[in-house]
């Protein structure tokens, strides 16, 4: 089978095709024959930011070949979506049974890797924020794969007023039509009138206007992997907090609120409450591409590899 891996950091030119086994389902895992892969922000990061290589994980959606020792739930031929954090960038990769679902029969894969995994950080760190109906909300990386998602659950949740914030005016009709009742710049002086709520997929220099953004008791949520550094004098002028969210802990250590998240999701996703946008679909063979459109900002929504 073919899949993509990388040796070195610095650069998408470091990411290649090679020829490799196809792996065996060990105890609790699913081999998948994949169909989509999921991108994300925090993979691409590892490539362009990391000290030495790691296996290129991802979500993946697909058909079941085979099952491991120990797996219920699933048989083979069933249609699945689930993170595999080995090889993801794959023609066939393993996912353990417990991060796995089964895909409607009504959805495609490329469907389910555009939702399930974004749909579940953007609801969690939504909810971490413990928003009442009116708050204003604000979303950063609002036309990334999760900020798509988040916005429509603020809008869909009773947000009194939705902000989206993104990197360059180009962007703002695609998140109005999200949801978005306004939209703000990264650089602008201003975010506009003090929110309840920031959902936070950015970090790093953008925590400081972040939290200059929240209202008196408001409440920052950060949950991107891009670090950064918060004045704490800014918390407390405002009476602000500020929450981390981690989806794997949820996963871990609230399996069943996690699976009835999942289930949520594709409810809402079939009565049009959850649109999740794809903002292209690109060859395996050409993951640096894909890597490339993220780091640039240029996706609009979920970017997909298809082997």
């Amino acid at each position: 089978m073919r899949r993509v891996r990388y040796e070195v950091n610095g650069g998408p030119e470091v990411l290649f095709t090679e020829e490799a086994p196809v792996p065996e389902p060990g105890p609790g895992e699913l081999l998948v024959r994949v169909e989509a892969v999921g991108v994300t922000l925090p993979v691409v990061r590892k490539v362009h930011e990391g000290t030495e290589p790691v296996p290129l994980g991802g979500e993946v959606a697909g058909t079941v070949a085979a099952v491991g020792e120990g797996v219920t739930g699933f048989a083979v031929g069933d249609r699945v979506t689930g993170l595999c954090f080995s090889h993801a960038y794959a023609e066939a990769a393993l996912v353990h049974h417990t991060m796995a679902c089964v895909i409607p029969h009504w959805a495609s894969c490329v469907d389910a890797v555009a939702l399930v995994r974004s749909g579940l950080v953007a609801r969690g760190a939504y909810e971490a924020g413990h928003p009442r109906p009116g708050d204003a909300v604000l979303v950063t990386a609002a036309a990334g794969a999760v900020g798509t998602l988040a916005l429509q659950y603020a809008k869909a949740g009773g947000a009194s007023r939705v902000v989206a914030a993104v990197s360059s005016a180009d962007k703002a009709d695609f998140v109005r039509v999200l949801g978005a009742d306004e939209v703000v710049l990264y650089d602008d002086e201003s975010w506009g009138a003090p929110v309840d709520v920031v959902v936070d997929g950015v970090g790093g220099e953008l925590l400081g206007p972040a939290v200059r953004a929240l209202a008196p008791g408001g409440r920052l949520v950060a949950f991107s992997s891009g670090g950064g550094t918060i004045d704490a004098y800014e918390l407390l002028v405002r009476g602000a907090s500020v929450i981390g969210f981690q989806m794997a802990a949820v996963a871990r250590g609230e399996p069943e609120l996690y699976a009835r998240w999942r289930d949520d999701l594709w409810e809402l996703h079939r009565d049009r409450t959850l649109r999740p946008r794809v903002s292209a679909e690109i060859p395996l063979t050409e993951a640096a591409r894909a890597h490339e459109l993220i780091t640039s900002r240029r996706n609009l929504g979920k970017v997909v590899l298809v082997p």
